[in-house]
């Protein structure tokens, strides 16, 4: 006499795998959007640190002018924070620059819209953005805007 599984087996066993199916993919979802906003606090960290390193090093050159923007073009798909004050003959902001959103419907990217602003286009799970700014040496994240996504 063979041994098999049963028709009525096999069906349990589907349901459970398409219950478990159910529960896990909107969790992968969750993760990818987290994954993101981590990346989006690291590269503001990365930028904060940078802009501190740029600064001392122009105090220590004797050149006090404060930094007005870190780079990047407002045209979609180019490099964003690549330069301090759009300017290649000085050092580079971040040693491997992200590129801004592809086109205007881009979730999960950074985007130039001004001299000194910068927004990052949150993920579709979340929706709006945080805008940054650079002044006086600092990047401030304007309170208007969805900073504590970006906050850690």
């Amino acid at each position: 006499m063979k041994r098999a599984f049963t028709m009525i087996e096999l069906v349990f066993v589907i349901v459970v795998i398409g219950i478990l199916a159910t529960i896990a993919i909107p969790k992968f979802s969750a993760t990818r959007d987290d994954a993101t906003l981590t990346k989006a606090k690291t590269t503001l960290a990365s930028l904060r640190s940078a802009l501190s390193q740029e600064v001392q090093r122009r105090q220590m050159q004797g050149i006090y002018t404060a930094v007005t923007n870190l780079g990047g073009s407002t045209t979609a798909g180019s490099y964003i924070f690549d330069y301090f004050d759009g300017n290649s003959n000085n050092e580079r902001v971040l040693e491997y620059p992200p590129k801004s959103c592809k086109n205007s419907s881009a979730t999960g990217c950074w985007k130039k819209t001004g001299n000194n602003t910068y927004d990052y286009i949150l993920p579709a799970a979340v929706g709006g953005k945080a805008t940054i700014s650079v002044q006086n040496n600092r990047i401030d994240c304007s309170p208007a805007s969805k900073c504590k996504y970006l906050e850690r």
